[in-house]
């Protein structure tokens, strides 16, 4: 297999845990353990619950109770509550009309395997990497799993000034009809000039009335879970680049043509995402992470 993405992977054990294990959902994602190889959700159960020292060093407990804590206050919390904060998002632009759905460093996103029945009435474009979308294309097919018609996997590099040209050239795609796009988990590992370029690229490409939904890492404190979560990110060769603040992203996003529709701070992601599921355990709470901020954008009119 090829080189695998260690944070995106980290991201899908997580989301996979979750509807293993837990309940209430906070976002329930069954086909994420779908996309692991056999052998592999053990095999980072193992290793995490081995590493409770470097979480929390602490806790005493089982290797299983460990990998609870670990999945609940690290691992969990903020790849569910941008799923979660994305598909609401998603569901609402399609209401509104949108008919195409980019997913911009698609990673090992499930949305086409999970409503098929829903996204038979978009087309869906995954982008991301070279290496990375041929290797989740790769579990996939040892996996079985078909992928729906109207799902397309596009090749882009986002440091690279011409990535949009894989769309643009994608006969699929139309600059024409609205779109809803999602950059999730993204933001943290590109430079604050590379994300930059690339709003200006979706400004330009995309219709008035097309919403992005995304979360970053913002200036205004990261605590202690965020140090270790950009220690992770750099051991597995995914440093974290670059954080902002709201009025920075505002400056940012108003510049390349978009305004906020939606905003949730931590606090704000907590009684979201986490209210059913934190009364249902009061005893191991989940809570969003310090430093995470996630953010819907709307295209404005008078832009291109």
């Amino acid at each position: 297999m090829k080189e695998t993405n260690m944070t995106a992977l980290v991201s899908a054990f997580a989301r996979a845990y979750h509807a293993r294990a837990d309940g209430p959902k906070v976002f329930d994602d069954p086909m994420a353990e779908a996309l692991l190889v056999p052998g592999e959700f053990e095999k980072i159960s193992r290793s995490m619950s081995a590493g409770i020292q470097f979480f929390n060093p602490a806790f005493q407990g089982s290797p299983d109770e460990a990998l609870r804590w670990i999945v609940g206050h690290q691992l969990a919390p903020t790849p569910l509550a941008r799923a979660s904060f994305a598909e609401t998002a998603l569901e609402n632009a399609v209401r509104l009309g949108a008919r195409q759905y980019l997913i911009l460093g698609a990673g090992y996103d499930t949305f086409a395997l999970r409503r098929p029945d829903w996204a038979e009435s978009l087309r869906i474009f995954e982008l991301d990497r070279p290496a990375s979308s041929r290797e989740k294309q790769e579990r996939l097919r040892r996996a079985g799993i078909a992928v729906p018609e109207g799902t397309f996997f596009l090749e882009a590099d986002f440091n690279e000034a011409d990535w949009q040209h894989v769309l643009t050239e994608c006969p699929a795609f139309s600059s024409g009809q609205r779109s809803f796009c999602s950059l999730l988990g993204l933001t943290y590992y590109i430079p604050e000039e590379t994300f930059c370029r690339l709003l200006a690229d979706l400004g330009a490409l995309l219709l008035p009335g097309s919403a992005l939904a995304f979360d970053y890492p913002c200036r205004e404190g990261s605590g202690s879970c965020g140090r270790r979560q950009a220690t992770l990110a750099a051991g597995a060769g995914e440093p974290m680049c670059a954080a902002y603040s709201l009025r920075e992203m505002e400056t940012m996003l108003a510049r390349c043509g978009f305004s906020i529709r939606e905003h949730l701070d931590p606090p704000a992601l907590t009684a979201r995402c986490f209210a059913a599921y934190n009364e249902a355990h009061p005893d191991h709470p989940m809570t969003a992470f310090e430093g995470v901020c996630c953010c819907l954008a709307v295209r404005q009119p008078d832009h291109r």
